[in-house]
């Protein structure tokens, strides 16, 4: 388990942390949450699902727990805000 300050917000789904992240000899910034799929940012709802993800973790701790795996460079991980899963604030993606 390691904890992260989010630096910025990508879309409704993808994020990026400071300092970055170790995992299986790779790293990187870009962390994926695993348990819901929010729309493109060119899709309807895609900027409310960012706007929503920002305003939840921007600036905040998350912690990264049971990496899966690394795909388009973003950790693919299950990411808990606040003692919670982060996929469970948006049960309108899952």
């Amino acid at each position: 388990m390691a904890e992260f300050t989010v630096d910025s917000v990508i879309d409704g789904d993808t994020f990026e942390v400071r300092y970055g992240w170790q995992w299986s000899g790779q790293s990187g910034t870009r962390i994926r949450p695993t348990g819901y799929d929010a729309p493109e940012l060119h899709e309807l709802g895609g900027q409310t699902a960012k706007a929503k993800l920002a305003s939840l973790i921007l600036g905040r701790q998350v912690e990264l727990r049971a990496a899966r795996s690394v795909d388009r460079d973003r950790l693919v991980s299950d990411v808990y805000f606040q003692g919670r899963n982060l996929a469970d604030y948006f049960p309108e993606y899952q």
